[in-house]
């Protein structure tokens, strides 16, 4: 807008100058319009009633105080109006060369009341549309202010957990202002634009660091610095600089963003400080949980969130990603699942981030949270990873945390990279593969010499391992001879007993690394000695699976593991494991429906039978795999 100072230049056929009070304060006062008078009118009418704010007085005519008694009177009383109505200055028409056209005592009126005078030699019609002139420059620079306080109202975040927000206000400020903006504070940068705004701003900073007072302005008259919560005495400042300097205007810009990236400032603070209680009261609730003080952790999240914890059962879910992200993945673990589950980083751990989801009822599997957590992990990328435990009851959580970060670790080999539990792990998938495969393919070699011959094997032995030849037959649409004469001629060239469940799991268990899990480049048979079964399980991750599959069997009072292992012993017959063990045959099948639920395996399944063996054998050392030694007689031979 235009100024006392800048009408004479922006428009010199005005020929208006300065005759008293020609300060620079005077200089910057902004003029909103002109309003027009003759000394005629001042003495017919008097004083107009209002006068416009920031409005210029021009008294126009060639020789306005010709009668010097009688003006000045109303002059006087036109400057105490004036003075209420915050008009800009009293201009007069005067001949060139007239030093000074106004009376002593108006001049003395002026200067108490702070009222700038001038005057003008230019023709009255050179004044003509100056005031409509001066109100639509108003009206653009009101339009451009409204758009620019809108654009900076845009920037404020939706949520005072967003970090970038002050980083978008300098972004925009030195993007409308042309100029270089630093937000810091003694400790730190919180935003800069742009990166080298910084470096160029330093000394502004270091200055008022030193001197310990903060002026309004600092190192030359373009670069200002303003503090952004001055009332409290806080220690975040803006700081600007450019090249040109800044108008009122611009400060005043500058005064609005201050205030807006000081509210954002002191938001970030509030947050962070109930932030930090918060994460403070839920690490407390959960340590309490693995525990197994449910109580307490109960009226510990009462006041944070009611209710969440108040069910009998919970699963749990470690998210493991790199250091560097684990805050904004703990973050957007909170956004997504927070209302449903307790969200904790790992205080034991700084990659690692622990989630418990309460269920509330035996149809609540948590698949919905799950899901959400699966899908955030596979936004994060690689090498993020997500295990999840199986339904525990409350004071049991220890256990399920144990679960869950194994099923992390396998999850980090899964192509997926995410395991939602231990029991629903694949085994065959934390093989070492390429060991896994030969050792296979030498166990099946004299099946696989012949082709038309491993075709037919391929197409019947899995089946025939699994079922009974009838049920075999039937869901392979062969006669049953045919599938029995088939798995006899297989156990005949691999020298194996399919009576014995270990010979069948062995064989079952090779024809599935081959036909189902084929490896890019398959190994090629070599004379070296072939990997052993036993060594195969040896390796930390199938050891981790094995425990936590036969924890709960082992912690059950009853005698889970020797019936289990009689079971085993002779072939899943439940008659003589019976007798052997001295106990019914009713109470047999009791303990291996208890097997089975700790397990959540099926054991009327070849697979499910295969990973109580296995899991068995890695915990106990029992029972032995005798495939082992039939298979290295039919390398042998």
């Amino acid at each position: 807008m235009p100024t006392l100072g800048s009408l004479p230049t922006d428009k010199p056929e005005l020929e208006l100058a300065f005759v008293a009070d020609g300060s620079q304060r005077s200089h910057s006062t902004e003029i909103t319009g002109v309003v027009t008078l003759t000394p005629e009118e001042l003495l017919d009418n008097g004083v107009p009633a209002a006068l416009p704010d920031g409005s210029l007085v021009l008294i126009t005519g060639k020789s306005p105080f010709r009668l010097r008694g009688r003006i000045t009177a109303v002059l006087e009383q036109l400057l105490q109006r004036m003075r209420r109505h915050g008009s800009a200055g009293l201009a007069v028409s005067a001949a060139p060369g007239t030093r000074q056209p106004f009376p002593p005592a108006i001049v003395d009126g002026a200067a108490r009341l702070g009222i700038a005078l001038l005057a003008t030699s230019a023709p009255t019609e050179c004044w003509d549309g100056v005031h409509e002139e001066i109100q639509q420059s108003r009206l653009m620079f009101a339009e451009r202010r409204a758009a620019q306080l809108s654009s900076l109202v845009q920037e404020l975040p939706a949520q005072l957990a967003d970090p970038r927000a002050m980083q978008r206000i300098a972004d925009w400020l030195a993007r409308v202002l042309d100029c270089q903006v630093l937000v810091s504070e003694p400790e730190r940068v919180l935003a800069a634009s742009p990166a080298t705004a910084a470096e160029q701003l330093a000394q502004a900073i270091i200055r008022q660091s030193v001197d310990g007072v903060l002026p309004e302005t600092l190192s030359g008259p373009h670069t200002q610095l303003i503090s952004l919560a001055p009332a409290s005495a806080a220690d975040t400042v803006l700081a600007v600089a450019r090249r040109t300097p800044f108008d009122e205007a611009d400060l005043r810009l500058l005064r609005h963003a201050a205030k807006l990236l000081g509210l954002v400032d002191q938001a970030h603070r509030e947050y962070r400080a109930a932030s930090d209680a918060s994460h403070a009261a839920r690490s407390a609730a959960f340590e309490l949980l693995l525990d197994g003080e449910v109580d307490k952790a109960r009226r510990v999240m009462a006041n944070l969130a009611p209710g969440l914890l108040e069910t009998e059962t919970a699963r749990v879910f470690v998210v493991e990603t790199q250091q560097a992200r684990r805050d904004l993945a703990a973050r957007r673990c909170s956004a997504s699942v927070g209302q449903q589950t307790l969200v904790v980083p790992d205080p034991r751990n700084d990659r690692r981030i622990l989630i418990v989801h309460p269920i509330r009822s035996d149809e609540d599997t948590g698949a919905e949270v799950s899901a959400e957590l699966t899908r955030l992990v596979g936004a994060l990328g690689p090498p993020s990873s997500l295990g999840g435990s199986g339904v525990y009851s409350m004071p049991l959580l220890a256990d399920a945390l144990h679960e869950a970060i194994t099923a992390q670790r396998f999850a980090a080999l899964q192509p997926d990279s995410v395991a939602l539990s231990v029991h629903g792990s694949d085994l065959v998938g934390l093989l070492p593969q390429t060991e896994a495969q030969h050792w296979a393919r030498r166990l099946l070699h004299p099946l696989m010499r012949d082709e038309t011959q491993w075709e037919s094997m391929r197409e019947t032995l899995p089946a025939a391992l699994a079922y009974p030849y009838t049920v075999a037959a039937r869901r392979l649409s062969l006669h049953r001879n045919t599938v029995m004469r088939r798995a006899s001629r297989a156990a005949e060239l691999l020298r194996m007993d399919f009576a014995s469940i270990s010979d069948r799991i062995a064989v079952a268990l090779a024809m599935e690394l081959v036909t189902q899990r084929e490896v890019s480049a398959s190994p090629r048979l070599t004379g070296s000695e072939p990997p052993s079964l036993a060594r195969l399980l040896a390796t930390p991750q199938v050891h981790a699976w094995a425990q936590t599959l036969v924890r709960p069997i082992q912690a059950d009072r009853r005698d889970l593991l020797s019936t289990a292992l009689a079971w085993l012993t002779f072939d899943t017959h439940v008659e003589p494991a019976a007798r052997a063990l001295g106990l019914s045959e009713v109470t047999v099948r009791s303990h291996l429906r208890a097997v089975e639920n700790y397990m959540q395996r099926d054991l009327a399944t070849l697979a499910g039978v295969r990973d109580l063996q296995f899991s068995l054998h890695v915990v106990t050392g029992r029972p032995d795999l005798r495939s082992d030694q039939r298979g290295l007689s039919v390398v042998a031979c």
